[in-house]
């Protein structure tokens, strides 16, 4: 199967029931993306396919309908996502373990809604679990890089 991720296309030999984060993780190297509980619950595995977070640990290889991206390909070149950006200024990691997962997720919620409420963080982010509780440095984080991305 062909794959494309992070702007690369790879030729993969893998079961087409192999969850995309082992492609990810086991075949590709790539481990932005983690394993946390594996039913889809924390959301420590989320990727954008086609400019939609999805959780990768409940998408079968064989069922992606678009271009991967991973935590590894914000941003561009040198520079850090406005996202990924806040998330330093604010210092919202603690252990990081989720941290690529909510990362990923803020930037889908921020490309749908370019000046959420706090409600609108907690909904968008209620599905990524972070066992330190940054919630609130989280919401912070994501009003500063919306501030950021519309320029204000």
């Amino acid at each position: 199967m062909r794959l494309e991720v992070n702007g690369t296309a790879h030729d993969l030999y893998v079961e087409s029931d192999m969850p995309l984060l082992w492609v990810l993780r086991d075949e590709l190297g790539i481990t932005g993306p983690k394993y946390g509980c594996g039913i889809a619950q924390c959301g420590a595995c989320t990727v954008h396919i086609a400019g939609q977070a999805v959780r990768s640990c409940q998408i079968p290889a064989s069922a992606v309908w678009g271009p991967v991206k991973t935590i590894e390909a914000l941003g561009t070149p040198g520079a850090l996502h406005p996202v990924q950006a806040a998330w330093i200024e604010h210092q919202v990691a603690q252990c990081g373990y989720c941290q690529s997962g909510q990362i990923m997720q803020a930037v889908d919620l921020l490309s749908k809604n370019p000046d959420p409420s706090d409600a609108d963080i907690d909904a968008a982010l209620a599905g990524n679990l972070c066992r330190c509780g940054t919630y609130p440095r989280v919401r912070l984080a994501v009003k500063t890089a919306a501030a950021t991305l519309r320029g204000a």
